[in-house]
């Protein structure tokens, strides 16, 4: 996400941050819809439904995060009428931005600003780009299991998608294979080496695998050895888009752990609902 977009977007959410009698920050969930981009409240209304229901799950009083309420609203000339709206505290502004689609800027940006109790860009910037890489990790798997799945169904065992893996790893690391590639970055041998792949690596090697799982399919390709020729050339395609833009995948430091991170965040979640302060009981129409 492109910095002055993060910018941009901080001043939008920090605009519309409202303070209780006793120093809560929380948001209306009418002012929240806006800035997340939905157009209908119903539809907003069953995020905040699937929101409720995660506060639930993992434990939390629904009371203390969300305020069902009504305020009054300028409609012109002086008139006003009563609306149905939400207090927010920061924690179910977080499960409502988890329970969006990431896929609008608004909301992935959103999952990280709620996640921290700071208005400090900088680190809304990091814990961005370490989602980033979590969901490029998520990517990565989930197309590397169609691939598992789908060379199985072409005669190809379980040794043989690794063998295909390994050699697709040495096509886009330059001919350093993967053990060598986990020895670089001071990793242990049984961990996976996306795990410590920086994000541009990590979306590159999920690159070349949806390509093979495409040809795979379209060309109805059969055997190890013409899946392997695929995945080989895939890799190298993507080395090359790689290298074009003064990136050379082998030559990446190591990233942090990606478990490590997945703990942290984890923590985060735990101690966002006990941070962001409890809601009071109740709201006055008026205020």
């Amino acid at each position: 996400m492109d910095k002055s977009n993060i910018s941009k977007l901080k001043k939008t959410f920090d605009d519309i941050t409202q303070i209780t009698d006793d120093g809560i920050e929380f948001w209306w969930a009418r002012d929240l819809q806006e800035v997340l981009g939905y157009e209908k409240w119903d539809k907003f209304l069953n995020v905040i439904d699937k929101a409720m229901t995660s506060c639930e799950n993992s434990q939390n009083p629904t009371q203390n995060h969300f305020l069902h309420t009504g305020k009054m609203v300028s409609i012109g000339s002086g008139a006003e009428r009563k609306v149905d709206d939400f207090m927010l505290a920061r924690y179910a502004c977080y499960l409502i931005a988890q329970n969006g689609s990431p896929r609008k800027e608004e909301i992935a940006f959103a999952q990280s600003y709620f996640a921290l109790k700071t208005r400090k860009q900088e680190l809304i910037e990091d814990r961005i780009d370490l989602i980033t890489r979590l969901e490029a990790r998520e990517k990565l798997k989930e197309s590397e299991k169609r691939l598992s799945q789908n060379i199985y169904e072409r005669g190809v065992d379980d040794a043989g998608f690794g063998r295909i893996r390994s050699k697709g790893d040495q096509a886009l690391f330059g001919g350093i294979s993967t053990s060598e590639m986990k020895s670089r970055l001071g990793m242990k041998e049984n961990r996976p080496l996306a795990d410590f792949l920086p994000t541009v690596t990590i979306a590159a090697k999920n690159l070349a695998t949806e390509m093979t799982n495409f040809n795979v399919e379209q060309k109805d390709l059969v055997g190890e050895n013409p899946i392997t020729d695929e995945h080989i050339q895939n890799n190298a395609g993507v080395r090359n888009m790689l290298g074009q833009r003064g990136i050379v995948p082998e030559k990446l430091p190591p990233a942090e752990d990606i478990k490590k991170l997945e703990r942290r965040v984890k923590s985060e979640e735990k101690k966002l609902a006990e941070s962001s302060g409890a809601l009071p009981a109740s709201r006055s129409d008026s205020e």
